[in-house]
């Protein structure tokens, strides 16, 4: 008596310390999963966020001589100014109290004179570049650089002065008129200058290097005027790449190719459809060109912002407005600002209101009023984080946190238009070969890749993996099925980087040599399995009695092994009077479909055999799982086996079977390895079966590790991930419903 109670004790123990532990377990599982979920959308949520624009300080200084130009280094701790006198003052910023009143003036840290004698203009040539326009009308090159200094112990930067193409002054027009306008930009190996002079003349001055600009500044000069048959010029702006030459003359903007140096050919007009009114007649207001050059802003007296780049069309490459912004209601845009390597570019309107947009993503990022007036001098930060503001003899510095401008929901979910395409498609491009070109962030491939993998692999894994089940579960005896069944299951634990290696670098080269064979595979083996099916059946009972009912499926082996043989031994025949002998041209020329070596058919074989496992063991646990008096009594009544396999066990198993399906496509979904060795891994959307996808595993696993940490790349790709969590969670949830469901509807069985 005592014994038992000592032992029943025990269980109780026992019993209740297992069920806190699967509790515990369970509760661990969740906990894990919503964990992972809420640090996906840590990642995730800073690409969502607007942009944010903070003062930082503000000072006066003492000038009295009028500022042609500022700038700011890269540490946002010196600023810098160029005056008439051609003097460049530089003032430090990280010594400065973060409020300063506006009547204090604080010292210059260092001061140069670039020019003996007066200038009339300054001209910002770029990022780093200032150009100097004297009263003699020539110039002068300059670029201010930026040195940290560790002399005294502590991180000093200082400031000098380079002139990249020499420290004498160029004279630009050999006429010598004076410039109403003028615009430069330059590589290693030229520099070209395009003014509009005062006497109405538009030329073409360019310097070609004897060496390289970057190591000897000698160079040879060449003077081109250009035809003009306008005798106005409001603005010119020459692109980074010295190819064209945008000249504003009142509402239209001319395009001159700077391509050929004997001769300047217009290329195109653009002309923006203006609303007109005769209360207030529409302009164009402000021109800028976007990083790179590829793209020029126009801005109007309506507050709108177009923007404008070339597109391949039947009649050749011409410029189209490809997106607006509506920067203002009543208001002209006065000043367009662009980043200098992204797309990015800001806005001030006649009040001093300002915008921050992103081209490509189309997104309204920042909105306000900074300094209250238009300021004499916008500077962007070399690294995009700060602006610097200059008017009446005051500085405004301003942080700006804008890290992930080229990501919307648009530009991820919708067509974008990219700058050089024809049109607005979805892209996947994380990386380019220059800076010039932006990355290009559209799910919709991978997502679609993803789904095209998983269905290719559906469509071969299910049939067999379910006959195999039903056959293995209800037919095979329970001896075999102890060998059978194990074995199949031992498939699971095969690596899918072999698969992959297997289907990339075996499989997908004997499907492009015989893809006669393996469409007569398709076609015959199923035939086969039938003529066989009903053979066996109207065979003599004297005959069929001599096999065993059990080893009668292995009547199929040699069938099968013979048309496998027969197809692809008819397949060099078939290609060459069927295809005129070469099947792949046939494919790519006369049909006009792409075929591609690793493709949604090497991909739905490899990855069919590693699904084919998970749905096998799931589905023959659930047909043989149907309990002995069901199928019994079915028989007693009359039914045959197949009447009672697909009226009573399958209906059944329905619930088991069906989560075996889902189980196998959220496997499929999430595989990595073999849809990464054996497609190709191109981001296209295409249903062909001989075209390749990119999925989104394979896509993480792919560029995660060249991605930088905090990047909007780097955050995309948890996105990614998150859209991933999101399918597989939306697929098991889905199928524990329907399983539900079905449970509920056959239990009464």
């Amino acid at each position: 008596m005592t014994i038992a109670l000592k032992s029943a004790g025990i269980r109780q123990v026992k019993n209740s310390l297992a069920k806190w532990l699967i509790t515990l377990g369970g509760i661990s599982v969740l906990f894990t999963l919503v964990l992972i979920f809420m640090y996906l959308l840590y990642v995730i949520k800073p690409i969502f966020e607007s942009a944010k624009i903070a003062p930082v300080t503000s000072f006066s200084i003492a000038n009295n001589q009028q500022v042609l130009a500022t700038g700011l280094d890269e540490l946002q701790e010196l600023v810098y100014i160029i005056n008439t006198d051609g003097d460049i003052n530089f003032y430090p910023l990280k010594t400065t109290p973060s409020s300063i009143n506006v009547d204090t003036q604080i010292d210059r840290k260092f001061q140069e004179s670039l020019v003996d004698n007066k200038l009339t203009k300054v001209i910002n040539a770029s990022a780093e570049h200032k150009l100097l326009l004297d009263e003699n009308n020539n110039v002068l090159l300059v670029s201010p650089k930026f040195q940290s200094s560790y002399d005294t112990g502590l991180r000093e930067v200082i400031p000098r002065i380079t002139f990249p193409l020499g420290e004498d002054f160029i004279p630009v027009d050999e006429q010598g008129e004076a410039f109403l306008h003028l615009s430069f930009a330059m590589d290693d190996e030229r520099a070209v200058f395009v003014g509009f002079t005062q006497d109405k003349r538009l030329i073409k001055t360019t310097l070609i290097a004897e060496d390289d600009f970057s190591y000897d500044p000698e160079y040879n000069i060449a003077y081109q005027q250009i035809e003009l048959a306008i005798n106005q010029v409001d603005e010119i702006l020459v692109t980074p790449d010295l190819a064209m030459a945008f000249v504003q003359s009142g509402d239209q903007v001319l395009v001159f190719d700077l391509s050929d140096d004997m001769d300047v050919a217009l290329k195109a007009t653009i002309i923006p459809e203006l609303a007109q009114s005769r209360a207030k007649p529409m302009h164009i207001t402000a021109m800028a060109l976007l990083s790179g050059g590829s793209s020029v802003l126009l801005g109007d007296s309506n507050g709108v912002v177009s923007q404008w780049f070339e597109v391949a069309t039947e009649n050749g490459r011409q410029f189209k407005q490809v997106r607006t912004f509506k920067v203002s209601e009543n208001e002209a845009v006065r000043q367009i600002h662009t980043e200098q390597f992204r797309k990015s570019f800001y806005t001030v309107t006649e009040s001093g209101e300002m915008g921050t947009f992103y081209t490509t993503s189309e997104a309204d990022l920042w909105r306000g009023n900074l300094t209250g007036n238009i300021p004499e001098s916008f500077v962007i930060s070399p690294r995009a984080d700060g602006l610097l503001m200059f008017s009446n003899n005051q500085f405004q510095l301003f942080s700006v946190e804008n890290e992930h401008p080229e990501v919307t929901w648009q530009a991820l979910w919708q067509e974008v238009w990219y700058e050089g395409y024809p049109e607005a498609e979805y892209i996947w491009q994380s990386t380019s070969g220059s800076d010039d070109f932006e990355g290009k962030f559209s799910l919709v491939p991978i997502s679609f890749g993803t789904m095209k993998a998983a269905l290719y692999a559906m469509l071969f894994a299910v049939p067999i993996a379910l006959t195999a089940a039903i056959y293995t579960a209800y037919f095979m005896t329970p001896g075999l099925r102890k060998k059978v069944k194990p074995t199949i299951e031992l498939m699971e634990a095969l690596p899918t980087v072999i698969l992959g290696f297997l289907a990339g670098l075996w499989l997908a080269p004997i499907i492009e040599t015989n893809l006669p064979a393996i469409a007569l595979l398709f076609i015959l083996l199923p035939i086969s399995v039938f003529a066989t099916a009903f053979a066996w059946h109207n065979l003599p009972k004297t005959l069929k009695s001599k096999i065993p009912e059990t080893w009668a499926p292995i009547i199929l082996v040699p069938v099968l092994i013979l048309v496998a043989y027969a197809s692809f031994s008819l397949s060099p025949v078939m290609e060459t009077h069927l295809f005129g002998g070469d099947i792949r041209q046939y494919i790519t020329n006369d049909l006009g479909i792409n075929f591609d070596q690793r493709n949604a058919l090497v991909v739905g074989i490899a990855m069919g055999f590693a699904v084919i496992p998970t749905i096998f063991s799931m589905a023959e646990d659930a047909i043989f799982s149907v309990p002995k008096h069901l199928t019994s009594g079915s028989l007693a009544l009359g039914a045959t086996q197949w009447q009672t396999l697909i009226k009573v066990v399958l209906l059944t198993a329905s619930p088991g079977i069906f989560s075996a399906i889902m189980m196998g496509l959220g496997r499929a979904v999430g595989e990595t390895m073999i849809v990464l060795m054996a497609t190709g891994n191109t981001p296209i959307l295409d249903w062909s079966i001989f075209q390749g996808m990119r999925t989104l595993a394979a896509n993480i696993a792919v560029e995660m590790p060249e991605s930088e940490v905090g990047s909007s790349h780097y955050r995309i790709l948890f996105l990614a991930a998150f859209v991933l969590f999101v399918f597989t969670f939306v697929f098991n949830t889905l199928a524990e419903f329907i399983r539900q469901r079905l449970r509920e509807k056959y239990s009464s069985l």
